[in-house]
């Protein structure tokens, strides 16, 4: 063999082992890196900790000090003590003052927490907002559908129609196929026999018997359950795990919220007002910018220690285009579950985004994993198919609806409630 070709098959082996023995260096350094980042966020968490009970202690103990503490005489009693020496050695009475007359005292008002609605009340409700909203969805399926002979041109209008509400191809086809066999419909069908036909396939495809119980909500459900939020910028993210709160409030649940959304300075403070008027407090960090795992990882730590019954954490708003942010996602869930399992993760979408909300949707599950979808502006929305269209993309129920800009705006989502509200 010729001398050149095997010192050229030598250099290359050389080259591949000196590359082999870099990468693995790299990847230790690395692992100690990451390790190293999770130790100093305990740390901090311990220490804020410590920090805070060493204040409860101390408060206490000025309490115990100053409750022994004998109280000093009124001016009013050495007085009254002077008057009666004077008087006991035959000095002249001082002519009295007459006294003003005492104000009664005003009570300091205790502050007041609001009492947020219940669920039942919610759904109703959202039948009534769906009913009255300018989604069109359902009315034009209506019109078509009850016209005396609908004609191949009638089927591609409905089929159209599906397609605009967002509903999908194929459940568009599906449905469409599914109308076409109903004698109800093909033939010469009075609206009412029409609607039933039309309530009952638009709840086959929302899914009527789907569980969308949080899984906080459900029997046996962990203790503190975690809840994490995670969505892009300008679904209402901080808006919805702040409604979120208030709906575990009205079921007597005790809440703590993690302000993990670092990025935007206004998020945690925004989350600060949502809980103060529950009574609901926030873990958050004090400066702009922080590790967002760290808050998340303190945040679970009193929510254990506190023996809490739901921690919501919200996360910064994620472009879905950035993987070193939807990275950022994954190392916060698992320096949560550090500490406790998450339960929960929450995809926050905008139902007027329509088909642009299924991108979002595809990335978030794969980077993070959801468990169930909340679907934000959808009392004023022209794609209530989006329900039927995210259910199926992403195989997890739509869990909770946003009916408008109140503070219990935010309901469970009910497949006949919804399918009533649009076909009304």
């Amino acid at each position: 063999m010729d001398t050149n070709v095997m010192i050229g098959i030598v250099a290359v082996v050389v080259i591949a082992v000196v590359l082999i023995v870099i990468g693995s260096l790299f990847d230790r350094s690395r692992k100690r890196a990451l390790a190293k980042a999770e130790e100093e966020a305990k740390a901090r968490a311990d220490a804020r900790i410590a920090q805070e009970r060493a204040a409860a202690d101390a408060g206490a103990a000025a309490q115990a000090g100053a409750a022994e503490e004998a109280p000093a005489p009124s001016a009013a009693a050495a007085e009254a003590a002077k008057a009666e020496a004077d008087k006991a050695a035959g000095a002249p009475e001082a002519p009295k003052t007459p006294e003003a007359p005492k104000q009664p005292a005003t009570p300091t008002p205790a502050p007041t927490r609001e009492k947020p609605e219940s669920s039942a009340s919610r759904i109703t409700r959202l039948k009534a907002k769906l009913a009255n909203s300018s989604n069109p969805f359902g009315k034009a399926l209506f019109n078509i559908l009850t016209k005396d002979n609908l004609t191949e041109a009638d089927w591609e209008d409905v089929e159209d129609t599906l397609l605009l509400a967002d509903v999908g191809a194929e459940a568009s086809e599906r449905l469409v196929e599914e109308l076409r066999k109903d004698a109800r419909i093909t033939g010469k069908a009075d609206p009412a026999e029409v609607r039933a036909s039309l309530k009952e396939k638009l709840l086959d495809l929302v899914g009527r018997d789907t569980d969308r119980r949080l899984n906080a909500s459900k029997e046996g459900a962990g203790k503190p359950s975690v809840i994490i939020m995670v969505g892009v910028n300008g679904t209402g993210k901080t808006t919805t795990a702040g409604k979120l709160a208030r709906l575990f409030v009205s079921e007597d649940k005790r809440v703590i919220m993690g302000a993990a959304d670092t990025f935007r300075a206004a998020a945690a403070d925004q989350l600060e007002t949502w809980g103060a008027k529950v009574n609901v407090p926030v873990v958050r960090s004090d400066k702009d910018g922080a590790d967002p795992a760290s808050v998340a990882f303190e945040a679970a730590s009193r929510a254990k220690e506190e023996n809490a019954d739901v921690l919501i954490i919200d996360t910064a708003g994620r472009l879905q285009n950035k993987a070193n942010l939807m990275d950022e996602l994954g190392k916060i869930r698992r320096v949560t579950e550090k500490n406790l399992p998450v339960d929960e993760v929450l995809l926050v979408l905008d139902a007027t985004t329509g088909q642009n909300g299924m991108t979002q949707a595809k990335v978030f599950a794969e980077a993070i994993g959801i468990t169930g979808v909340v679907l934000s502006k959808l009392d004023g929305s022209a794609k209530g198919g989006i329900v039927i269209s995210v259910q199926q993309a992403l195989g997890v129920p739509v869990k909770l609806v946003g009916l408008g800009e109140g503070p219990d705006d935010l309901a469970p989502f009910d497949p006949e409630g919804f399918v009533d509200g649009i076909l009304a």
